[in-house]
C-alpha cells in the first residue's frame, strides 16, 4: 500500500470440519488498520493517491447512517490532511445532531475525524448520481473529489486486487468474499487463479450483485449467493448473533453482522449440504467493518433482542 502505515493482514482458521477434510481459513484484512481497515482501505488507497495527483483538497463520499465508507474515508481524509463531506441518508439525522452522535459510533466516528456532513431524504438520495444533483453539490461546497457509495469505482478495484497474494492463490481451492456493491468482489474474481472458485455472498436482496460485479471484471467464472435467510442489508436475526458469539468463542476471530457473519453462516451451510466438496481448503476475506458493532448493539438492544457479546473488544 501507498498511503497508510499499517499491519499485514494475516490467515487465521475459523473451523475445520474434520468429518470432510474441509478447512476454513480467514483472512484478516480488518487488522489492517485501526480505523481504516479492510477492504476500506484498500479502495481508498488509490482513490487518495489521485485525488493527491489532481490537487484536490476535499473528498466527498456518500453513505448511511452506519456506513463503513463513512467512517473509513473521515479517518484516512485526516491522516492524509484532505477535508471531507459526507453525503448522509436520512434527514432526521440532522434536526438534532448531537443527539444522533450521542447514539451513533459510525457517524460520531466521522464527525470527530472532522468529516462535515449533509443529511438529506432518501428519496433525495436516490438522486445522488443525477448530473443535476453534482451541480448543485459543486454550487454548495465547490471543487471536490468524488468517490461513490461504497467507494467502488476502477481506483477501487486496483486496490481490491492487491488482497491476495500469491500463496493465498496457490494453496486455497474456494475464495470466499461478501459483496455491498461488489467492488471487493471483483478485485478478488479478478486476482484469483483459474483453478480457484470464488463464491460472492451477497450481502443484499435481490439478483442484481452479479450484474454490478460484472461491470469491473471480464471473468464469468464465480458463483454469488443471495441473502434469502436474514432480510437483506443490515438485517439479521438471533439465530445469525448467536453464531457470531460461537465462533468468537472457538476461533478469537470478530465478525460484524452486515457482511463478514452472513458470509461465514452461508459458507458453512454450502458445505453442510454438499454444495461445496470434501477436501476443499476455504480462504473467506475478512472485510472489517468491526467499527459498526456498537452502533448495531444498541439497535439490537431497543429490539430487545440477543447482543453481540465481544463488543468491548473494539
Amino acid at each position: 500500500m501507498n498511503i497508510f502505515n499499517h499491519a499485514d493482514s494475516v490467515n487465521q482458521r475459523f473451523k475445520t470440519f474434520t468429518d470432510l477434510d474441509i478447512i476454513i481459513d480467514i483472512k484478516r484484512e480488518d487488522l489492517l488498520h485501526r480505523l481504516v481497515s479492510g477492504n476500506k482501505l484498500r479502495k481508498l488507497n488509490y482513490n487518495l493517491l489521485e485525488a493527491r495527483d489532481q490537487k484536490h483538497h476535499t473528498i466527498l463520499t456518500y453513505g448511511g447512517a452506519f456506513s463503513n465508507h463513512i467512517a473509513a474515508t473521515a479517518a484516512a481524509g485526516k491522516i492524509c490532511g484532505f477535508k471531507t463531506i459526507g453525503i448522509i441518508r436520512g434527514d432526521e439525522l440532522g434536526v438534532r445532531l448531537e443527539d444522533t452522535l450521542r447514539t451513533n459510533q459510525t457517524l460520531k466516528t466521522a464527525h470527530d475525524h472532522g468529516m462535515q456532513f449533509k443529511f438529506i431524504s432518501r428519496a433525495r438520495y436516490k438522486d445522488k448520481d443525477t448530473a443535476q444533483f453534482q451541480k448543485e453539490l459543486q454550487l454548495e461546497f465547490g471543487t471536490f473529489y468524488n468517490i461513490p457509495e461504497g467507494g467502488t469505482n476502477h481506483l477501487a478495484i486496483k486496490g481490491t486486487s492487491e488482497i491476495l497474494i500469491t500463496t493465498d492463490k496457490t494453496e486455497y481451492d474456494v475464495i470466499a468474499v461478501a459483496a455491498g456493491t461488489g467492488g471487493t468482489a471483483a478485485g478478488i474474481i479478478n486476482s484469483a487463479s483459474p483453478h480457484q472458485k470464488v463464491i460472492v455472498f451477497s450481502a443484499l436482496k435481490g439478483d442484481f450483485m452479479r450484474d454490478e460485479i460484472l461491470k469491473y471484471t471480464h471473468r464469468s467464472d464465480f458463483t454469488v449467493v443471495d441473502d434469502t435467510k436474514f432480510g437483506g442489508y443490515a438485517r439479521s436475526n438471533d439465530e445469525l448473533i448467536e453464531f457470531m458469539n460461537l465462533r468468537f468463542r472457538e476461533s478469537g476471530i470478530p465478525l460484524e453482522p452486515i457482511y463478514t457473519a452472513k458470509m461465514m453462516y452461508s459458507l458453512e451451510q454450502l458445505i453442510n449440504t454438499g454444495v461445496i466438496s470434501t477436501e476443499s481448503r476455504i480462504l473467506a476475506i475478512h472485510t472489517g467493518g468491526l467499527q459498526g458493532i456498537t452502533g448495531y448493539n444498541e439497535m439490537l438492544h431497543k429490539k430487545g433482542r440477543k447482543l453481540i457479546t465481544y463488543e468491548d473488544q473494539f
